[in-house]
This record gives C-alpha cells, structure tokens and sequence, in this order.
C-alpha cells in the first residue's frame, strides 16, 4: 500500500483513528512500523496527508493524523465497457482507479456470457476492495464512480446521449481506420467491448450515438491493457 484509506468509522476522535484489520497487519507486518514512525493516509472521498503512529500493539494501531493535501485530479474521462470475464474483472477495475478515470458504466454485450452477471466477483464488497486497492495504489482517496446495466438497448437509448451529450464519444474497434487521437485535453466517454468486440450492430448504436470509431494498431489488445494504453493516448 502506498497509502493507507480511512474510513469514517476508523476514527475514534478528529484527528485519531484505530485499525484492526488487514491495515493494520500492512503496517505492522509489511512496514514493520514502531511507535513514532510516519504513514501516509488519506480519508475516503476526502484529503490526504500523513499520520504518526502513537500506540502499537498484537491487536491494532493507533494513529494521530493530519490531513491536509487534496487527492490527485480525475481524468475528465469516463469509460463504458462490456462486463469482462470474472478472472479479470479484479485487475481491470483496479486499474481504473489506479489510472483516475472519472467513472466506469458497465454494460452488457452479445458476446458476454450471461453467467458473468452472477459472478461474486461483482458483489458490492468485492468491487469496493478492488477499487480501494487501486486506490492505496496510486495514492488517491476518491475512486470512480461504478454502475451495471445489464440491458444493451434501453441503455444505449434511454441513458448514453445524456451521459454523452458534453462529452467526446470514442468507440475502441480493431477494424477501424481511425487511429486513436492524442492528447485530446477535453471530456470523453470511451467505449471498449468484450475480449471478442462489440458486434458490428453495437459498434453502429455507437456510432448513430455520435461516437467516433478508433483503433490502436495491429496488435489486438486484452482490455486491461487496452484501457491503460487508450488512456494514456487521450491525456
């Protein structure tokens, strides 16, 4: 952990809080921290800083904090992306925190397994531990905003053209002949399908949508690192 995320619940005065847990253990086992000794913390949803460790025992720590440093900014992006596989749904969501994106629409594609929507992988306890990792990660407090659609069309009708409407919407599609812009410096929306892609008939909702069909070269892409590399494109 490059910086430990505190709850609401984790204090025990303004400026005090008491871990018990796997925080706890990181501190103690993996910082092998002693009284006096200095963690960098930052509050969920809230600023980060630094805290000295005051008692430290087989059972819990306790810290005295200071926060006084604002999170990193999010990147004015916010992705749509087709339900991955359950194996890699822990490391893609990771990495959309570790990267900053704004927000993280998960849709439902042709080409996605309806067993993956009851995977555990997508309990709300698993998705939140994913985000915090990436999170403690990339040493940030605010992780992106997370919502499931499971249904393709009502979604692409009734919901996309709001959430596009002041944004620049950009489709990922091997077969496309636009290569990916770079350094756009503006809002986007990114579309990104299952490890088959969208459908020909998806990618033309998209388009009819005003989205703007990319690719990233020959190569094709696994989606974590397609998204790692998209993004690092845009901004």
């Amino acid at each position: 952990m490059n910086l430990i995320i505190l709850f609401n619940t984790d204090f025990t005065s303004d400026n005090q809080v008491t871990l018990t847990d796997k925080r706890f253990e990181h501190i103690r086992d993996i910082h092998q921290s002693s009284v006096g000794d200095s963690v960098k913390l930052g509050q969920l949803n809230g600023m980060m800083g630094t805290g000295t460790i005051t008692v430290i025992t087989d059972d819990r720590v306790d810290i005295e904090v200071t926060l006084d440093q604002d999170p990193p900014e999010k990147l004015p992006l916010k992705i749509i992306l087709a339900l991955p596989r359950p194996k890699m749904i822990r490391r893609i969501f990771r990495s959309i925190a570790e990267l900053g994106i704004e927000e993280l629409i998960v849709i439902n594609s042709y080409k996605v397994e309806k067993s993956f929507w009851n995977s555990p992988a997508l309990t709300d306890k698993k998705v939140e531990d994913y985000l915090m990792a990436g999170l403690q990660q990339a040493k940030d407090t605010v992780p992106p905003k997370v919502s499931f659609k499971r249904l393709f069309k009502p979604f692409m009708e009734d919901e996309l053209p709001a959430i596009a409407q002041t944004s620049r919407g950009i489709i990922a599609h091997p077969s496309s002949d636009k290569p990916c812009p770079h350094a756009i410096n503006e809002n986007a929306v990114l579309a990104i399908g299952p490890e088959g892609g969208f459908t020909e008939y998806e990618v033309n909702k998209f388009i009819e949508a005003g989205f703007e069909s990319i690719h990233l070269g020959k190569r094709i892409l696994r989606v974590e690192n397609a998204i790692a590399a998209i993004t690092s494109k845009l901004y």
